[in-house]
């Protein structure tokens, strides 16, 4: 089966069932990891999970696959393996460059979150989030929860639906792409930046609670609490072997912010401590690499079948310079000129923010043609990117008092070192209009369901 045929033989079912969208969630909005970093202990929850079938499902990993090697292949492909020029490339500052040359991985990291549109067509990338700070790997708990209500746990038996244990799969990518394995027992620190680390600290607990149970002994920190002595990092008069990275680049370029960074990044280079994430994922992340990708000039870099993996999964993006570029039919035009005059197709997007901060939509209604062009024009050079308008498929889901309503959702896949490893939703009711999906928007979280991957042939 596919996306759509489960969704419409699951809405039948709950057509007939007649329960009510609280109880279609039973426990959800109760669990403890998933609401406990909710300023009024509550997040907002979709009634039904969204479906994926197998070959969908073997096909969308697949591409994310090709798409994340592809990106770990461009430091060496297109700057000679120079990652400083990579970086400065994808539109990081000179002290964001810096600090991402004190603190590289031998290699990218697998673990990654691409936030994808579903078209009718297929599935097209907004931004890939990669690195240990990415959120969503506690959807399991959204499943599980979910799954416990009747109707949708004789569903998901009878259709052969089933999810990922992302948090499983997240402890598997900490111990190996740090070079343990969980025999060696190691000792992580979870570690995010002190003026972030109060707010953080109910979902820090909870988070190493869970990997706990899975056999991780994490405890939460902010990176001011680490001690660098004895050729070890020391947290609490325990010596730390992984410190897991939730702070952010942005975080490490402030005002004396290298007197908490400097020493552990440099133990980390003397091999004292493995940090998981390395900030390299800073610019692996940037929505300039995705423009890099995109870009005509650089399609002899890959292979045929990697191509056609790329052109399926991107929609067409390019870094905001004064320059001729290509469209998707071959057409060369002025990027400046096409840009101004087809806002109704395009969306702004800096490079390295998240969350949908100062992202402009050229097609929003309060946004003039004048408007859209100074915001193309102040753009230009800096660290933007333009990016081609994918028109999603909406989702029906139940809703208090009764009733269905449409939403417009984004696709969170999950990626690690076993490859797929999970997913969820986010998703904004019909009432919100066309805006960013985010939290701030209105956004509801909801759980992806699958059937096993098709086999590869």
């Amino acid at each position: 089966m596919d996306r759509v045929t489960l969704t419409e033989a699951y809405l039948e079912e709950l057509e007939s069932a007649g329960l009510s969208s609280e109880e279609l969630l039973g426990n959800l909005p109760q669990n403890k990891i998933l609401n406990s970093d909710k300023p009024n202990g509550m997040g907002k929850w979709l009634a039904r999970p969204v479906f994926l079938g197998g070959e969908e499902l073997t096909r969308l990993a697949g591409d994310l696959d090709n798409l994340l090697t592809a990106l770990d292949s461009l430091p060496e492909k297109l700057f000679g393996g120079d990652f400083a020029a990579f970086a400065r490339a994808v539109g990081l500052t000179g002290p964001q460059v810096e600090a991402v040359m004190q603190n590289r991985g031998e290699r990218m990291t697998r673990q990654s979150r691409a936030d994808l549109v579903c078209d009718g067509a297929g599935f097209k990338l907004l931004e890939l989030n990669i690195g240990s700070a990415i959120g969503g790997v506690d959807n399991v708990d959204v499943c599980r929860e979910l799954l416990e209500v009747p109707v949708l746990a004789g569903f998901a038996e009878r259709h052969g639906l089933t999810f990922v244990d992302s948090l499983r799969e997240q402890v598997h990518n900490i111990l190996t792409e740090s070079g343990f394995c969980a025999q060696d027992a190691p000792v992580v620190a979870l570690t995010e930046w002190p003026s972030a680390f109060s707010d953080e600290l109910p979902y820090m607990t909870q988070l190493c609670e869970r990997w706990g149970e899975l056999g991780l002994d994490a405890t939460p920190c902010h990176l001011g609490q680490l001690e660098v002595r004895e050729g070890r990092v020391w947290l609490d008069g325990r010596a730390v072997d992984i410190i897991v990275r939730t702070f952010l680049i942005r975080d490490v370029v402030g005002p004396d912010a290298a007197r908490l960074t400097a020493p552990v990044f440099e133990a980390a280079r003397r091999g004292e401590v493995k940090v998981f994430t390395p900030l390299d994922t800073s610019a692996y992340a940037s929505k300039a690499a995705l423009a890099l990708l995109s870009e005509e000039g650089n399609r002899h870099l890959f292979a045929s079948g990697v191509l056609e993996s790329l052109d399926r999964i991107l929609p067409w993006t390019r870094r905001v310079r004064r320059e001729e570029v290509t469209l998707e039919n071959g057409e060369r035009v002025d990027l400046v000129e096409y840009a101004t005059a087809h806002a109704d197709d395009l969306v702004l997007k800096p490079t390295s923010l998240s969350g949908g901060k100062g992202v402009v939509l050229g097609w929003a209604d309060d946004l003039t043609p004048e408007a859209w062009r100074a915001h193309v024009l102040a753009a230009l050079d800096s660290p933007y990117v333009v990016q081609r308008r994918v028109r999603p498929v909406q989702e029906t889901v139940p809703v208090p008092g009764g009733g269905v309503d449409r939403f417009r959702p984004v696709w969170g896949i999950i990626t690690g070192v076993n490859g797929f490893i999970g997913g969820s939703v986010r998703a904004i009711p019909s009432a919100a209009g066309d805006v960013v999906v985010n939290v701030a928007n209105g956004a509801h979280v909801g759980a992806l369901l699958h059937e096993a991957p098709a086999p590869v042939v």
